[in-house]
């Protein structure tokens, strides 16, 4: 490939080494040209690397910047213009008008925050950045954070690609820093002394950190107009004999080789190379929680997190880790192994040659027909919906990295940030048929869709959707459904109708609706018996976790048992299970915890119970990340749910369950694990409860349970074969 960089050309720190080394590792398999718009540090340090650099330096005269721009355009001939930097963005863009090659830029920071502080150059440089990052055909995020702020300002989750910062690791070494127990604690950042930086922060907590361990000293390398300001802070706090401005530094590695802590206090970041410097000299970190830092850093695994402005959780992190070495030590060997393995730049470089492929790719045939529009019951609040969507969606990646979707929501905002989307709103029928023109398949996503319970409109939606999709041209699959009931033999004739006319392949999550379309008479598509999409969706790490049951009041070493209830019409059994766990609470001591799945909804139906209760109990209010759930329900010693999708959490962690069942759905369920732990709402009683908790927490329901997990997620794979074959046929 012929790739064309821009640059600004005035980049210093993270971005000039981000330029510098993309450029020199693409250089090895393909053409490059790097134009710099300003003569200085980063056209000097491409050539010493063997660069091939066209520099200019035109001041305000952005037509002769343009005539050279064009100039090298034309003689180099790229593939490719990839910009870095405001200027570089707007040149990138007149370059763009004029020839007819795709253009994309970098998103090294929040453009709303690069010129925080200095009014003049916010509403001039800023101005004209955001009006040509608007029109550029496509963005390089280099971070996750930076890619949701990206989607939440309006563009386009399909020109995105998220491809983080890297660092050579090849000249590292395996071994650590010897534990330090003599002489001082440095602590270390290299940053810009600038607003957004928020060194301020960082002094004040070395300062309340130094009171306790006098040991402590602050190393801050970088210059910046904040610098008068700081100097002037760490006196007024009385550590200014404590704290060393080391300017700018050049050899970065030496500083860091010196450091006993890395630091960074940052408003706001995309993903800081001095954290990957830090982590190549085996310092273990402490970061604000912004941008794409906690992808690197897990909190208590690698290094600590502290909210940004949090002065006081900051000295405590800085404090702990000065006085206790061997916990640096084992942080800091974590966080190398963990940059070196996920962050290096040989990865960068690979991940960025694959954005430019396919971004050519996709020039070939713009109006060709790709993608999938996915249609279910999302933006609701539903955290067992939202679970199908993610899973659905990661399986289609998995299969095609490059596959545009939309996706059917009631919250078209919350859909598309969560998921990284495009979203339409679920009943507005002309974008519904725009989407439909453009994509290849449609995909009826999971849940009981295709039901007359809810209402027969809901129904005659679902069936239109299906119907509309085959007319407008797309293949159509039904990806790990739920069918029925279908009460009316109306409605059951139109069902069998219209799936017998519109879909290919129907997976299904459980054998009552295999019987279920037998009987109403579906034999044309393709029906296969699989599992519920989410049972493979993996739980969040133990931190995570404990950080998810923390932020409810609730210590994880409690012993613990779930109840996860909704609102229905004919629940109205409170107290019976305001006794049953108190049960659970009086004879096994595992404390009840009312966990909802749809928020706010179920904590009504919690609410109701737990003032009939005795026992101590939870009552958690929060909307938790799937991971999160299945982590959370997993560690609990048995888990009884009336929501299907708390039984699935459940058992995709590892717990005993007992459903009360209120639909036909949580019974197939169970009766599908070969379980019997499941009463029916009309029939439910304390003494029945108590005899399936009693089930539950005995040994054999955890070895059970265990054993129904793992029969599950090996079903649920062939979801994921049958979509790869089922694609695989569409090309």
């Amino acid at each position: 490939m012929n790739i064309m960089l821009f640059a600004a050309g005035g980049d210093i720190g993270g971005g000039k080494t981000h330029i510098l080394s993309l450029a020199r590792e693409l250089s090895a398999d393909n053409q490059v040209c790097l134009v710099s718009f300003h003569k200085g540090v980063l056209a000097d340090e491409g050539r010493e690397m063997g660069l091939n650099v066209i520099d200019m330096d035109n001041g305000w005269n952005i037509m002769k910047d343009l005539r050279m721009a064009l100039e090298a355009v034309d003689t180099f001939k790229p593939d490719v213009i990839h910009c870095h930097g405001a200027k570089a963005n707007m040149l990138g863009v007149l370059v763009k008008k004029r020839r007819s090659i795709p253009v994309m830029t970098t998103v090294h920071s929040d453009p709303k925050l690069d010129y925080l502080g200095m009014p003049w150059k916010q509403y001039t440089f800023g101005l004209i950045n955001a009006i040509a990052l608007r029109q550029m055909d496509f963005y390089m995020a280099v971070a996750d954070r930076m890619e949701l702020n990206l989607i939440e300002r309006g563009f386009d989750p399909h020109k995105i690609f998220t491809i983080f910062n890297g660092l050579d690791f090849s000249g590292a070494k395996e071994e650590g820093k010897p534990p330090k127990t003599e002489g001082d604690i440095v602590v270390g950042i290299a940053a810009r002394l600038t607003p957004v930086k928020d060194i301020g922060t960082l002094i004040r907590a070395f300062a309340k950190a130094y009171e306790k361990n006098p040991r402590l000293q602050l190393r801050i390398a970088g210059t910046g107009e904040d610098e008068e300001e700081l100097r002037n802070l760490a006196e007024a706090l009385g550590v200014q004999e404590r704290v060393e401005f080391a300017g700018w530094i050049s050899d970065i590695q030496g500083f860091f080789a010196d450091v006993d802590i890395n630091v960074l206090s940052s408003l706001s970041e995309t993903f800081p190379y001095s954290l990957l410097e830090g982590a190549y000299e085996h310092c273990p970190a402490i970061a604000s929680r912004v941008g794409g830092i906690p992808s690197l850093i897990t909190h208590g695994e690698n290094g600590f997190l502290f909210e940004a402005g949090d002065v006081d959780t900051f000295a405590e992190y800085i404090y702990r880790l000065s006085v206790d070495a061997d916990l640096r030590q084992v942080l800091a060997e974590n966080l190398f192994r963990r940059a070196k393995n996920e962050f290096s730049l040989e990865n960068m470089k690979n991940k960025q040659e694959w954005a430019y492929q396919t971004i050519m790719k996709r020039q070939l045939n713009p109006k060709a027909r790709q993608g999938a529009v996915i249609c279910g019951a999302y933006g609701r609040g539903n955290a067992g919906d939202e679970a199908i969507l993610k899973a659905i969606l990661s399986s289609l990646r998995e299969i095609d990295a490059d596959m545009p979707f939309w996706v059917m929501s009631r919250n078209r905002k919350e859909t598309r940030e969560a998921d990284r989307v495009r979203a339409i709103y679920l009943f507005n029928v002309f974008a519904f048929f725009r989407s439909l023109k453009k994509a290849k398949i449609f995909v009826n996503g999971g849940g009981s869709l295709i039901q007359d319970v809810t209402s027969s409109r809901s129904l005659y939606f679902y069936l239109f959707t299906l119907w509309a999709a085959k007319r407008q041209g797309c293949r159509v699959l039904m990806y790990g459904c739920g069918i029925g009931p279908l009460k009316s033999e109306r409605n059951r004739k139109l069902a069998a109708k219209v799936l017998n006319k519109t879909t290919e392949v129907i997976t299904l999550r459980d054998s009552k609706s295999m019987r279920l379309l037998k009987e109403i008479g579906v034999d044309k598509p393709e029906i296969i018996l699989t599992a519920d999409p989410v049972v493979n969706i993996k739980k969040s790490n133990p931190v995570q976790i404990e950080s998810a049951f923390r932020s409810e009041g609730i210590e994880e070493t409690e012993a613990l048992i779930g109840f996860c209830l909704r609102n229905w019409p004919q629940f109205n059994c409170y107290d019976q299970v305001a006794k049953a766990a108190d049960y659970a609470y009086e004879t096994y001591g595992v404390t009840p915890v009312f966990l909802p799945i749809e928020v706010p909804a179920d904590i009504s139906a919690a609410r109701k119970v737990t003032e009939r209760m005795k026992a101590p109990y939870y009552v958690c209010t929060k909307q938790h990340e799937v991971g999160d759930l299945i982590g959370m329900l997993g560690s609990m010693r048995a888990v009884v749910g009336m929501r299907l999708h708390s039984l699935i959490f459940a058992t995709a962690g590892g717990s005993p369950v007992v459903g009360i069942s209120y639909d036909v759905k949580v019974d197939s369920f169970l009766q599908d694990l070969d379980s019997k732990a499941c009463l029916a709402l009309e029939e439910l009683t304390a003494d029945k409860l108590c005899v399936q908790i009693d089930r539950a927490l005995s040994d054999p329901g955890q070895e059970f349970s265990e054993a129904a997990a793992k029969r599950l997620k090996e079903r649920e794979h062939i979801n994921r074969q049958v979509a790869a074959r089922f694609l695989n046929m569409n090309n």
